[in-house]
């Protein structure tokens, strides 16, 4: 959980230094996080299958093939980093395709270009985390996560404002920071695995020949999981586009809401990969009793956890809108928006723990299929509806989220009370 939220940290930073370089390059920065967005969540859904296939040979004693998994996953995250980086180049592009305005497809597009220098080093970091949170070793991750914000906020405060004699470049200056401080974290982190006291006991330098098959293991695992987490973060964005085009106020309040929102789901993240990694160690021991045990206690501690986070949101709100920005209309805008939140974080860690379990009983299609019709079939469409139509603003776009992550929770908890029911055997065949 530390180790995902680490990375949010990181955000959280840069949005509060950059709403406070003016709403002009609040709004910009927030236009270029959605399109990253869909890109890292499509790439880090790619490489979830590297957490369940390490995990499970783990489970099952085959400690040499971990680290044959971890190469083959660099191999495949940085090919996708070096693709979302080419893509994002093309930011500006990007954004009037989604019909932005012209001076938020600009100022927006400049800021992308700068983020798709850090791609590929985000990409490799995530495969890394992948095989260490698989054998159990979610420390590393943890302290270099965590250590890495030290440094990214020290060069974005830099560079957002021009302190130590850097130039002043606002929102492209966070996202450069950020992007110099993901290769630093891959580079800390790769270090880490390949000098592990144990590290020949998992097989972290034997090579990958002979192992190419599980490539395509990989992807099939992930392919669906991409899709699953493709449709979540295109609602979420899909939201962004539209508070884009009911302007630059709406658009930096509800960057300012979600932002809050994407912090707290790191937790959720942090929690539903550790879900995944306990039920794929419980199938590779063979013991059903573990299976359901692992996913229905992490269901009740999200639900926990986020009751209180979210009592706190409610709370608060007044102090965070002051925290992210001067613009009094920004601050009123997303008033009404964290209420919204208060409720959102909750239903959001829900299904978010509950996608992990089914993961790792490498049940990835019904999470898929639940996602495209929670998301796309029901959040797109009501965000519109009240953002948009109704003229809701913020507000409006979060009430469209919480409809289809509540539609999600109930889809994804009925596939697992089915699944833990089913023989250990019935899994392993899946």
């Amino acid at each position: 959980m530390l180790a995902r939220a680490g990375l949010v940290f990181m955000l959280a930073a840069d949005t509060i230094l950059v709403g406070r370089a003016g709403g002009h390059e609040l709004a910009f920065f927030a236009i270029s996080i959605a399109p990253q967005l869909i890109m890292v969540t499509i790439g880090t859904g790619l490489l979830l299958g590297t957490v369940v296939l390490t995990a499970q040979a783990d489970g099952a004693g085959r400690l040499t093939e971990c680290g044959r998994i971890w190469r083959l996953a660099l191999v495949i995250a940085g090919a996708l980093g070096i693709l979302f980086a080419l893509l994002q180049w093309q930011g500006a592009w990007l954004l009037r395709l989604i019909g932005e305005s012209e001076a938020i497809a600009v100022g927006g597009g400049r800021v992308l270009a700068v983020w798709a220098f850090g791609m590929p080093g985000l990409m490799l970091y995530m495969a890394t985390t992948s095989f260490l949170e698989g054998i159990t070793r979610p420390r590393a991750a943890m302290v270099v996560s965590l250590s890495a914000n030290l440094v990214n906020f020290a060069l974005a405060w830099a560079l957002v404002f021009g302190h130590a004699g850097l130039p002043s470049m606002g929102a492209a200056g966070a996202a450069l920071a950020t992007t110099i401080t993901r290769w630093l974290m891959f580079l800390a982190l790769a270090v880490y695995a390949l000098t592990m006291r144990d590290g020949a006991r998992f097989g972290v330098r034997e090579p990958i020949g002979g192992y190419y098959h599980l490539a395509g293991h990989l992807l099939f695992l992930g392919l669906p999981v991409a899709l699953s987490v493709a449709f979540e973060s295109t609602a979420f964005s899909g939201a962004t586009f539209v508070a884009g085009w009911l302007g630059e106020t709406p658009l930096a309040a509800y960057q300012l809401s979600i932002n809050v929102t994407s912090f707290f789901y790191m937790l959720t993240l942090g929690l539903a990969t550790a879900t995944a990694v306990r039920v794929a160690n419980a199938v590779g021991r063979g013991s059903q009793k573990d299976v359901a045990r692992a996913g229905w206690v992490a269901v009740g501690l999200v639900v926990l956890l986020m009751v209180i986070i979210g009592g706190a949101i409610g709370f608060t709100r007044g102090s965070i809108a002051g925290l992210y920005t001067t613009n009094n209309a920004v601050a009123v805008a997303a008033l009404p928006a964290l209420a919204a939140i208060s409720l959102l974080v909750v239903f959001d860690g829900i299904q978010g723990v509950l996608t992990g379990a089914l993961r790792g009983l490498a049940d990835v299609r019904w999470p898929m299929v639940s996602a495209g019709i929670a998301f796309w079939g029901c959040a797109l469409p009501l965000c519109y509806y009240f953002g948009f139509r109704r003229a809701m603003g913020a507000e409006g776009l979060i009430w469209g989220l919480i409809a289809g992550l509540i539609v999600a929770s109930l889809l994804l908890g009925s596939r697992f009370a089915v699944m833990a029911r089913r023989s250990v055997q019935a899994f392993g065949k899946r």
